[in-house]
């Protein structure tokens, strides 16, 4: 299986195409409005809840774009769905209803958020979710484990390694050692099978793994407005 073809031919709007300025929040319905009126394809994270619903958000925790403040993770889909937008009337979505608003009109690419612990319960409940949606999608992951488990769990969907050069930075000190240093040069790629490569574009150029893992066409996601955002989406060679 190769990575499909829009991956790297369209535009992917990162987290929806949202503009702060215009009360368009990142990860939220009208994001993805925006996106699919423009005919951009979607990125989206999904969270898991206390009862083991998929939720369209990026933070682990509630508070910097939204009301309120707790994690997700100890809260029910209905506590969440009930949560607004900073400065708008929106709420949060579940996976389910982001399908049913996009309803196959622009692909999506599903990235799923993990604390690293080997938790599966989001995969799962992703896997329930994508049954019965027969719209274009990917899933990726930056943990190497949540990668194999789409492997394992959803063998049929192209799956990606969201990835950087280093994982040095505050956002991953919660990690081992032994756990960032396994998710450099993909040394994972033979477990994971990733499709494509999702890079930090900001960490480019960066040095290759020994194995061809990553052939050379590369396109930016952007932003609202066409600012180039945080990633470049590259398909990746089969590893075997």
């Amino acid at each position: 299986m190769r990575a499909p073809d829009w991956l790297t031919k369209r535009p992917v709007a990162h987290r929806g195409l949202h503009d702060a300025a215009r009360g368009i929040i990142e990860n939220m319905p009208a994001a993805a409005n925006a996106a699919v009126s423009g005919n951009f394809a979607i990125e989206c994270d999904i969270q898991l809840t206390a009862d083991g619903e998929a939720m369209v958000h990026h933070d682990d925790a509630l508070g910097r774009l939204t009301e309120g403040s707790g994690l997700l993770a100890n809260k029910t889909a209905a506590e969440l769905k009930a949560v607004k937008f900073k400065g708008t009337p929106e709420q949060m979505m579940t996976l389910g209803e982001l399908c049913a608003l996009v309803a196959g009109r622009v692909p999506l690419v599903v990235e799923v958020k993990s604390h690293f612990d080997g938790d599966r319960r989001l995969l799962r409940r992703m896997a329930e979710v994508l049954s019965s949606y027969s719209g274009p999608v990917v899933g990726m992951s930056f943990d190497p484990d949540q990668v194999l488990g789409l492997r394992e769990i959803m063998p049929n969907l192209p799956r990606g390694i969201t990835a950087q050069r280093t994982y040095d930075d505050s956002s991953w000190t919660k990690l081992t050692p032994a756990q960032r240093d396994g998710m450099l040069y993909l040394r994972h790629g033979f477990r994971t099978e990733p499709h494509f490569v999702a890079f930090w574009v900001n960490q480019l150029p960066a040095p290759r793994p020994g194995s061809p893992a990553m052939c050379s066409a590369a396109r930016c996601w952007r932003g609202p407005c066409g600012r180039r955002n945080s990633a470049r989406v590259r398909p990746a060679m089969p590893t075997r």
